[in-house]
């Protein structure tokens, strides 16, 4: 959660991925059941500074929020462990909503929809340590 909540800062301070965007900031998160991809994205929100939590959209696949923030004007979490394949968000206008360079979209199960996210999504992997609330993240692009 911590992890979320500094990274989300940076973000909307200037930093890493968020310059001058032609597209949404994709944040694709992968990793097992339970490795901590809901308790980044409620670290997240927080960061943005989002009051409300972060409930995971499983059974409504996506929610969206509205940000107060200079760069950033709505946030997409995105739950594609039910999808039986990508295309299934494309009928939720999710073409639209990476078009836009003010969203941030956070997508949980990411590797089932990756032929239609862009090239220039971040990829965090999400991984158990040895320890019961031990967690690593790896970043890539």
């Amino acid at each position: 959660m911590k992890f979320g909540e500094k990274l989300a800062r940076r973000l909307a301070g200037g930093g890493l991925w968020a310059h001058k965007r032609k597209t949404a900031l994709i944040l694709g998160l992968k990793g097992d059941l339970g490795a901590g991809k809901t308790t980044f994205v409620q670290g997240f929100f927080r960061g943005l500074g989002l009051k409300k939590r972060a409930p995971s959209p499983t059974f409504v696949i996506m929610r969206k929020h509205a940000l107060k923030h200079r760069k950033f004007s709505k946030i997409f979490h995105v739950d594609a462990y039910r999808l039986k394949n990508a295309s299934a968000l494309k009928t939720l206008g999710f073409g639209d909503i990476l078009s836009d360079p003010r969203n941030v979209v956070l997508i949980e199960w990411a590797d089932r929809a990756k032929k239609i996210l862009p090239k220039d999504a971040v990829w965090l992997r999400f991984l158990h340590g040895k320890r019961e609330n031990e967690r690593h993240i790896i970043i890539s692009q």
